[in-house]
């Protein structure tokens, strides 16, 4: 197929894209956008249609994985909208300081309420909190999976009582 017929046939079905583009972003400008991207890449990967192929689903794959992407980019970027006069978008990841004091209470608080767990709880939390998957802890203590399970959820459930929150 020419480049030309290529051409000629995508105009011809690019007509239903607008109330799809709708649909998935439910803004008119933003749909204008995704209408467009979606046309360009299509001629700019025309060399992968396969003549005889349906058209529309071809340009509606195209189009929904666009959206995809773009929402998934979206969702990364940490940005917060400044009210400000001037409307500026502001980079969100910036730095916080912490209370070192605090945080550094808060993990002793926790030591000593592991600690003070009962062995048969303590020892497969302490290997399940280093890293160690529950398969890992059962050959390693020579226990059933399920126990295993139920005696982290149990030693999880207890340190939730001792440890209070500030």
């Amino acid at each position: 197929m020419s480049t030309l017929e290529f051409n000629q046939l995508l105009l011809g079905n690019s007509d239903f894209l607008n109330p799809f583009a709708i649909t998935l972003t439910r803004d008119k400008e933003s749909a204008k956008d995704l209408v467009q991207e979606t046309m360009y890449k299509a001629i700019a990967n025309s060399e992968k249609y396969n003549n005889g192929t349906n058209i529309k689903a071809w340009l509606y794959t195209i189009m929904r994985n666009i959206f995809i992407n773009n929402y998934r980019k979206k969702t990364k970027q940490q940005v917060v909208f400044d009210s400000t006069p001037n409307d500026f978008l502001l980079d969100y990841n910036q730095s916080s300081i912490s209370n070192l004091a605090e945080s550094a209470m808060r993990l002793k608080e926790i030591h000593e309420a592991i600690h003070y767990l009962p062995t048969i709880f303590k020892d497969p939390f302490v290997l399940y909190f280093d890293g160690y998957k529950y398969h890992e802890i059962a050959g390693m203590l020579h226990e059933p999976l399920g126990t295993i399970k139920s005696r982290i959820h149990f030693a999880r459930k207890l340190l939730k009582k001792k440890i209070t929150r500030y």
